[in-house]
């Protein structure tokens, strides 16, 4: 089974990162780093965060929620089908105003920061 250290140690490796360069990004030590990927700690939300958003990748990909590292229009479908609720007897058109809802929201994120 994939694990929250199996996606971070990859992630790290994919961009090319060392342990203490990830480290450096998101605060904390190499040490802290090498036990996230040991799985002998486990990092804060606000780590998660940080992690999702200099790999690039979503938080849900991070957590093993789902397969897809980034979400797009083209995942919607895939999304809904890998999510906790069950969308499959929901209309298309119900399903494309839940995702524009969700993507309402991230721009809204987006521009806060």
């Amino acid at each position: 089974m994939v694990t929250l250290a199996d996606r971070l140690k990859d992630s790290r490796k994919s961009n090319n990162l060392t342990q203490a360069e990830l480290g450096k990004m998101l605060g904390v030590g190499k040490t802290t780093v090498s036990m996230y990927e040991t799985s002998n700690s486990t990092p804060s939300d606000e780590i998660k965060l940080k992690i999702a958003k200099y790999s690039n990748i979503s938080l849900d990909y991070l957590l093993w929620k789902t397969d897809i590292k980034n979400y797009t229009e083209d995942s919607q479908t895939t999304i809904a089908l890998n999510s906790d609720l069950d969308y499959n007897d929901l209309p298309q058109e119900a399903k494309d105003e839940i995702y524009n809802f969700i993507k309402c929201m991230r721009q809204k994120q987006k521009n806060k920061q």
